[in-house]
């Protein structure tokens, strides 16, 4: 632990930042892997976007609390679409 009071509370901050990053990037796996169940279980187009709608504003937001960078929700984004659009699942 660290001595000088400075840094015990930067260590404070790094823990309280590290437990909502790992919240937000766990409900961002949770949305991603609902948009697969959507797209396996055959629903209607009209329930795909809006759980493909909710997952974009899941991973937007993680961007814009700088949990992850811009090209990364792009990448993951893109993937997303890509398997909608197909119908199918990845492995």
């Amino acid at each position: 632990m660290a001595n000088i009071k400075s840094a015990k509370k930067r260590a404070e901050t790094s823990e309280r930042n590290r437990i909502r990053n790992v919240a937000i990037k766990s409900a961002i796996k949770t949305a991603v892997k609902k948009v697969y169940e959507s797209i396996e279980s055959k629903e209607e187009p009209e329930k795909v976007n809006e759980v493909v709608n909710s997952a974009y504003s899941i991973i937007d937001k993680a961007v814009s609390k700088g949990v992850l960078h811009k090209n990364t929700a792009a990448r993951k984004k893109s993937r997303m679409v890509g398997h909608v659009n197909k119908g199918d699942v990845p492995d």
